[in-house]
């Protein structure tokens, strides 16, 4: 390729290289929260050889995480909209897990600003849904080959290591709506609470009523604690499990809570873009409140087995034809699988809380 063939690259992108390159960095643990994988998008492509690495019984991402027990109460303010029984039942059990962005099961909580939650309702007439939330607004491509891409684009070079504005450059070239995902990370503010944080579905689906009308929607847990942020001093005294503390002290105090926003699309909303936000002004409707009222340490907790496959849900809900999400199932189901090898032949003691013993 010749100079004058070579892609621009402009030089205002140089501040944000290094956030970049962490987002890169931290890419492998988001590729498995993401789930992406199915068609050309395998399991391992995304890890590689580092499959044989991960400890036994941990989840291939977020290893390091909670389990919480709890309530759905339902406001019947969704009901009109989804024939999913768990918009319609007063009080629905809830199982779940909170975590934070890092495959490393025993990382630092400020080694990463990406906190999650997974959640499971059960309702009475035995339907479940499953779903996975990041505090991520949006998904930092249109598709998984993107994702794959932004990876390759901000590794760093061997000789200087940074990223190479060139291949930057082409990569933000074919894939522009990174842009705002790659400045978002640079000035996202990072929880200090799993219980002050907003956890989103980044993803679309169908809202079936029972009248056969579709509605386009994604959601969103809103917490009922205010949010503070870390400044980078707070993250530098911060201990290492601040988070998973933090939880434990105030679920024994009170339950936690978290509003289930519906945020419903209007006609030429980008319903299967995960990358791209839907207007703040779309309607809203509160569909119910999660309450958290008990936390117990993974090896523990019911939510050790449970696959947290977000295309797992409920009569009344369907799946968008978002790319991303359409890719997801497979890479939950190798995680789960594997983890449960782990346990029946003895590599792990105890799934999860132990290192493996040799």
């Amino acid at each position: 390729m010749s100079a004058l063939q070579r892609p621009t690259f402009n030089k205002r992108w140089m501040p944000v290289l290094v956030i970049a390159a962490i987002v890169g960095a931290l890419a492998l643990s988001f590729a498995w929260a993401a789930g992406l994988v199915g068609g050309r998008t395998t399991t391992r492509t995304f890890l590689g050889d580092s499959l044989q690495h991960f400890e036994p019984g941990y989840r291939r991402a977020h290893g390091k995480g909670i389990c919480f027990a709890g309530v759905f109460r339902s406001s019947n303010a969704a009901a009109s909209l989804s024939t999913a029984r768990v918009f319609a039942q007063d009080e629905v059990p809830a199982i779940g897990r909170f975590s934070i962005g890092s495959a490393d099961p025993h990382a630092p909580d400020a080694s990463t600003a990406t906190v999650s939650m997974a959640l499971l309702l059960s309702a009475d007439d035995r339907s479940q849904w499953r779903m996975k939330l990041n505090n991520a607004p949006y998904f930092p491509t249109r598709d998984a080959e993107g994702f794959l891409a932004q990876r390759h684009a901000f590794e760093p070079d061997p000789t200087t290591g940074q990223p190479d504005p060139a291949r930057v450059g082409t990569f933000f070239e074919k894939y522009p709506e990174a842009r705002k995902a790659v400045e978002y990370k640079a000035t996202a503010p990072w929880p200090s609470s799993f219980a002050q944080a907003q956890y989103n579905v980044i993803n679309a689906f169908i809202l079936l009523a029972a009248d056969g009308t579709r509605q386009p929607v994604r959601w969103f847990m809103r917490p009922h604690a205010p949010f503070h942020g870390l400044s980078p001093e707070e993250r530098a005294r911060s201990s290492r499990d601040f988070l998973f503390n933090d939880i434990k002290k105030r679920v024994a105090q009170a339950p936690v809570r978290w509003d289930l926003v519906l945020q419903l699309a209007q006609a030429g909303d980008p319903v299967d873009d995960p990358s791209q936000p839907w207007a703040a002004e779309r309607q809203q409707v509160v569909a119910g409140t999660l309450e958290v009222t008990s936390v117990r340490d993974q090896r523990e907790g019911g939510c050790r087995d449970i696959n947290f496959d977000p295309t797992l849900v409920p009569s009344g809900i369907a799946l968008s034809n978002d790319p991303v999400l359409a890719a997801r199932a497979g890479i939950y189901s190798h995680s789960y699988n594997a983890r449960l090898r782990e346990i029946a032949f003895g590599r792990a003691t105890d799934a999860i809380g132990q290192q493996e013993h040799k």
